[in-house]
């Protein structure tokens, strides 16, 4: 009988969250919020807005923050070969270019190999890449490399609908506006009717 190791079979270690970004200085982020108000004109002393820069530091650590997470896999006894999707996972993430928000939700599936997880870890998954600066084609192709290196499939296929306000509140005001990015491994990318299966199964709303 093999001894035990500190991780199962089929379990993944977390992502160091320090992996992703830097040491996290939050009165150094505060003193910056409140230098970067006053520097646009807003008055601080008005006492509504005396607490503002601590709780923007606050908000923009929480958005860059993902919970860690094991990803824990279960082996495929049933042999299932058809597609697990999970449609419309909110998220949301930060633009790297201007620091706003875009938000929207992600499609992801994956075809079963000899191993299959618990929906819920998709999701997670998502919200793993959304915590961090980003860029939302780097966004979907990270969900997707990560889910076909972790948990070999026979395919993965991810898809992301997002409303970027860096576009809507400012610059072009494209009020309404969304972005779609796909990215796709093993037979959703390589085979014509499994690509289709997934695209048509997500029924994707943009």
């Amino acid at each position: 009988m093999t001894a035990p190791s500190d991780v199962a079979a089929g379990d993944v270690a977390p992502l160091p969250i320090s992996s992703a970004l830097g040491t996290r200085n939050l009165p150094a982020a505060e003193r910056a919020a409140a230098d970067l108000l006053i520097a646009l004109g807003v008055d601080l002393d008005d006492e509504s807005r005396s607490k503002t820069p601590g709780r923007m530091a606050r908000a923009f650590d929480e958005l860059l923050t993902p919970r860690r997470f094991d990803l824990t896999t279960f082996p495929n006894d049933e042999g299932y070969q058809q597609l697990v999707i999970e449609r419309e996972i909110g998220f949301t993430s930060l633009c790297e270019h201007h620091f706003l928000p875009f938000t929207g939700h992600a499609y992801v599936a994956y075809l079963p190999g000899e191993r299959i997880l618990g929906l819920s870890k998709l999701a997670r998954v998502v919200e793993l890449f959304a915590h961090k600066p980003q860029v939302q084609e780097r966004l979907t192709q990270q969900v997707a490399d990560w889910l076909n290196q972790h948990l070999h499939p026979k395919g993965v296929g991810v898809v992301l609908v997002a409303e970027h306000l860096c576009m809507t509140l400012r610059g072009a005001r494209a009020t309404g506006s969304s972005t779609v990015t796909s990215a796709l491994h093993g037979l959703l990318l390589n085979d014509a009717r499994a690509r289709e299966e997934f695209f048509s199964l997500a029924n994707i709303h943009a």
